[in-house]
This record gives structure tokens, C-alpha cells and sequence, in this order.
């Protein structure tokens, strides 16, 4: 279902492609747009385990919209990237997940991912973090990617 990187050497293993996920400071969200056209967002995120993602978002818009309509998505995350102008090439580090998003989640698991969300952005703040989350969590919708398949890639130039 999934297509294979074509350049062998330049795989990264799932180990370091899931590591990149977790770590990241930000993706991109790319989906069907319900016009017709791909639509691809940066988005912030926060990975649960190696099988899920869950993205905060308004309770309304576009990005819903499309994801009402098709709920299969890819979501990229880029690492370190160092440009090699001499060569013409840049040294680079990827992971992209594919799966399906999942809205309208029970009120436990999104107060639970807005917790984790809180965690990775604002670890120093948890205290505070508990209060904006109760004072904004009836207007926030929580999106949960469940994950069927990463994929990473890099190229790695020594020097």
C-alpha cells in the first residue's frame, strides 16, 4: 500500500524516523482538500507512544473540512538539515507518518493529549498550563492521528 523509499541508501530506520517524531518541533499536515487541491499546514503536535498523534486545532475550519471528507493524512516532520553549497546538495533528516485522523474524541482523552501538548511545549509551566487548559478546553478541538506507517529518509554527509 505504502510506496518504498527508492534510494535504499538513504533510509532512516524506524527507530531514528519514530525518535524524529517525538522529538520534533513541528510538522507538516498534508491532506485532501475538500476543494479539489492538496492542502498541506505546519502544524505543532505531540506524539503518545509510536501509534498516535494528536494535533490541537479550533472546533471549526477548513482543516475539519477536509478531514471530514477524507480522513486519511501524511504527516512530515524535517530534522536537521545542513545546505552544502559546494556540492549542490543539502544533508537532511525526515520521517513522515501516514494514517488516519480521528476528531470528536471523549472529553478524557483530550483533556489528556492538551496535558501532553502543555509537557512538550511548556514543560517549566505546568501549574499555569493546568489553568489555560481549563479556561480554553471548550473551545479546543483535539485531533488524534492513529499511525499505519512511517517512513523516514536522510542524507548524511560527513564533515
Amino acid at each position: 500500500m505504502f510506496t518504498e523509499i527508492r534510494r535504499k541508501d538513504r533510509i532512516l530506520d524506524n527507530e531514528s524516523a519514530v525518535r524524529l517524531l517525538e522529538t520534533g518541533e513541528y510538522g507538516f499536515l498534508a491532506m485532501a482538500g475538500a476543494n479539489g487541491f492538496g492542502y498541506g499546514i505546519p502544524i505543532s503536535y505531540v506524539m503518545d507512544d509510536e501509534s498516535h498523534i494528536y494535533y490541537h486545532c479550533a472546533p471549526e475550519g477548513y482543516k475539519l473540512e477536509c478531514i471530514t471528507q477524507n480522513p486519511k493524512v501524511s504527516f512530515c516532520v524535517v530534522g536537521a538539515t545542513r545546505l552544502i553549497p559546494g556540492d549542490f546538495t543539502t544533508a537532511y533528516e525526515s520521517a513522515i507518518a501516514f494514517g488516519t485522523i480521528h476528531t470528536d474524541l471523549p472529553d478524557e482523552e483530550r483533556l489528556h493529549a492538551l496535558r501532553l501538548l502543555a509537557k512538550k511545549y511548556s514543560p517549566e509551566y505546568e501549574e499555569r498550563g493546568e489553568k489555560y487548559i481549563a479556561k480554553s478546553f471548550h473551545r479546543t478541538n483535539i485531533l488524534r492521528l492513529d499511525i499505519e506507517h512511517i517512513s523516514g529518509k536522510c542524507k548524511r554527509i560527513k564533515g
